[in-house]
């Protein structure tokens, strides 16, 4: 006889760590420390607090960003079991926990590391906070294309915690996330449109109608390829990381391409939509340990 399940008690710890949002800041993370091994060797300590003061400041955003969509997240599937909306912790709670978080991210980065990458890292914050969520969002279907930016950030916060600087390679890798973001989301907008039409968010399918959107995250794939070959012709990288490019490109092509077609004719793509933004995860992952080998090959 099988044990009947049981709900798991309500935990501060576990709700806190998901105003967070883990699996999305382990993509960020990774954003984060494969440009440090392109940019040179770094040093454990380094790599430590770049780490845990990316980790907090991505997390502050993400928390406070839950808190100024409180007033849509209680209206689609996907959100309505967070923090906030289920009654778990108030508004004020996650305000605060996101601004105290966030704040500890730009000391420790500005002392332990250098104050170029506090400054990144902070201003990465505040263009998903107050750029994105705040503004884009709501307000146009381009809101992934522009507020995507946001999530370009880390490339440079890396970067800059081996060099102290900037400079065109890691602009490169932040444009590379910038033009990687609307076909990864849109798949992900394809699939919950329903969810953004009710909440009243302007997402593309809902504004642009499901063709344009598959055509957009075409021709951006396109672009995306294109684009994380280009550093290549600059001997940023070499034959092993163009090989790996050109081979996940073309997967994450192929897939979007496959969505084209059935939309085209009439077909369920719903399954191909879901592999595409499950593979593009994947993709930028892959892509940017390519890079990390690539260098010290």
């Amino acid at each position: 006889m099988t044990a009947p399940a049981v709900a798991r008690e309500p935990s501060l710890a576990r709700d806190l760590i998901a105003l967070t949002k883990p699996r999305i800041i382990s993509l960020l993370l990774l954003t984060t420390l494969a440009p440090m091994f392109v940019a040179g060797t770094p040093s454990w300590s380094v790599i430590l607090w770049t780490g845990i003061g990316g980790y907090l400041m991505a997390g502050g955003a993400n928390a406070v960003n839950m808190y100024l969509d409180q007033d849509i997240d209680h209206k689609m599937a996907r959100t309505k079991l967070r923090p906030i909306p289920s009654g778990r912790l108030s508004a004020r709670a996650v305000i605060a926990f996101g601004i105290a978080i966030a704040t500890a991210a730009t000391w420790l980065l500005g002392h332990f590391v250098n104050v170029l990458t506090a400054a990144l890292a902070l201003a990465g914050f505040y263009f998903y906070v107050f750029v994105y969520t705040r503004w884009l969002k709501r307000t146009t279907p381009q809101n992934i294309v522009l507020g995507g930016a946001a999530g370009a950030f880390p490339p440079l916060v890396g970067w800059a915690a081996v060099t102290g600087r900037v400079d065109l390679a890691s602009i490169y890798l932040f444009l590379i996330i910038f033009y990687w973001t609307p076909p990864h989301f849109w798949a992900l907008a394809l699939l919950k449109q329903h969810d953004y039409g009710k909440a009243g968010v302007p997402m593309a399918p809902n504004i642009w109608g499901e063709h344009e959107t598959i055509d957009q995250m075409l021709w951006y794939t396109v672009l995306l390829i294109a684009l994380s070959v280009l550093p290549v012709t600059f001997g940023v990288f070499g034959l092993p990381y163009l090989l790996a490019a050109l081979v996940l490109g073309g997967i994450l092509l192929r897939g979007v391409w496959r969505i084209r077609v059935l939309a085209a004719r009439g077909e369920s793509w719903i399954p191909v939509a879901w592999k595409v933004y499950k593979y593009s995860l994947l993709y930028l992952a892959l892509l940017f340990v390519a890079m990390a080998v690539d260098r010290h090959l």
